[in-house]
């Protein structure tokens, strides 16, 4: 099969070309700027495009599907090309439906947690060498590539996400996926610049739910108030499983799950982790791992990628970086932080770095996000604010949202570094949330 990538460079684009590339296809693609890791491991397959921008050229009648990446735009002179030649053109999500139509399609979603549950499922599922196909948006320790696509697994597990398929399909990319199985972790607004309600971003889920197979499964978090009216409404047949957080201790540092085998000892910790955890033994379940061999596994999972990620410094301070940056859970990540390390001075730095952590409207949303921690801190660059054509905004209002006099806000990246450079590392513990990097911030040194 023969298939092109309009955007190949995409974090999830790529991995899927890679997986395409491993499966035999015959795989090409295109992009205006193409960043590390995925340069690299585009290349490692052979198949990085060999200059930069978008070639019409390139597409030819001969291309048996054609996928398109959310960071093309409609305009893409190759896309126009595609339709022209009328080839079959895919999202993402859409893609990988049609790779795993004829299996038990396993999605989960949620506002939060939800590569974090991705994570421990194949974490669970590799430690007992059972094979599945899989995609997830983190990388994972003992995993090469994140999307897997095989002809003879019987299960693909999916991460689920509730943001736009493509350009030209405006669709949430979980509700093309129809779930035999699904997982529903929680519900907090996210995406303002596409759901510009909450009622909006609600309904995402409420059409998700209403996607799941007849007679499928849902696993669902009981403890969340939106997933549970979400669930109640629904009118078409499921089979429901509640989960909730389960009993847990912390001793010297160490974060024990309390069950009916005794004490289990995890290398993660927060509260928001044991209820992924939990969420995760539920699906392994229907996968048909028991509690015995779930336990055995998920004592060695560390975490996906930037999810309280500890970083080695040179100096050997506590550092841990993790992707918060939606409201709910910078809050999650910021109740870990201080429930782990109650005897230390604690250092929070967050970055408003999305379009809905810098919308005025949404930064309502942050109110005492930070509050707990010795030092908090926020960093938002004007110039990003420039960039995305957004109205100025002012430390006053940020300190004003998030309901936190003493709150430090940085809006230039050079005056951040020289703040971080008067810190002494070894001097409590550091928590650094961003999708971005602090505008080019060393965490390792």
């Amino acid at each position: 099969m023969k298939t092109h990538f309009i955007a190949i460079g995409g974090s999830a684009m790529h991995n899927l070309a890679i997986a395409l590339k491993d499966k035999g296809y015959q795989v090409t693609g295109s992009d205006d700027a193409i960043f590390e890791p995925s340069r690299s491991r585009l290349e490692n397959k052979g198949i990085l495009p060999q200059e930069m921008g978008w070639f019409p050229e390139k597409i030819t009648a001969d291309i048996d599907a054609v996928i398109l990446g959310m960071h093309a735009h409609q305009d893409n002179p190759e896309l126009a090309r595609a339709k022209e030649l009328g080839l079959k053109i895919y999202s993402y999500p859409e893609f990988l439906y049609e790779q795993s139509k004829n299996k038990t399609r396993v999605v989960i979603a949620g506002s939060h947690g939800k590569t974090t549950i991705t994570s421990m499922i194949l974490h669970v599922l590799n430690f007992h060498r059972k094979d599945v196909d899989f995609m997830v948006g983190a990388q994972l320790e003992g995993f090469d590539c994140m999307v897997k696509l095989t002809q003879d697994n019987d299960f693909m597990v999916l991460e689920g996400d509730e943001y736009l398929s493509s350009p030209i399909d405006l669709r949430s990319k979980f509700l093309l996926y129809q779930p035999n199985i699904a997982l529903m972790s929680g519900i907090a607004w996210d995406h303002i610049n596409v759901f510009k309600t909450f009622d909006d971003y609600i309904d995402q889920f409420r059409k998700f739910v209403a996607s799941i197979t007849p007679g499928g499964v849902l696993v669902y978090n009981e403890e969340d108030a939106e997933v549970v009216k979400v669930v109640e409404a629904a009118e078409n047949y499921f089979r429901k499983i509640p989960y909730k957080t389960p009993e847990y201790e912390i001793s010297n540092g160490k974060v024990y799950l309390k069950t009916e085998m005794g004490d289990v000892p995890l290398s993660v910790f927060g509260a928001h982790n044991l209820l992924n955890m939990e969420g995760a033994r539920h699906i392994c379940q229907q996968l048909g791992i028991m509690d015995e061999a779930f336990y055995e596994a998920i004592m060695s999972f560390k975490g996906a990628s930037k999810r309280l990620e500890k970083v080695e410094r040179e100096d050997h301070g506590t550092l841990y970086k993790d992707f918060a940056h939606a409201p709910s859970k910078v809050k999650a990540t910021v109740k870990a932080f201080q429930e782990q390390f109650k005897k230390e001075k604690k250092y929070g730095f967050l970055e408003l770095h999305t379009y809905s952590s810098l919308n005025p409207v949404f930064l309502e949303q942050y109110d005492h996000a930070m509050d707990g921690l010795n030092e908090a801190i926020v960093f938002y660059s004007e110039d990003a604010l420039k960039i995305k054509r957004m109205e100025p905004i002012s430390p006053e209002f940020i300190k004003e949202k998030f309901k936190n006099n003493t709150l430090r806000v940085f809006t230039n990246a050079e005056e951040l570094h020289a703040y971080w450079e008067t810190l002494d590392k070894t001097d409590g513990v550091f928590l650094m949330m961003s999708s971005g990097n602090f505008g080019g911030l060393n965490l390792t040194r």
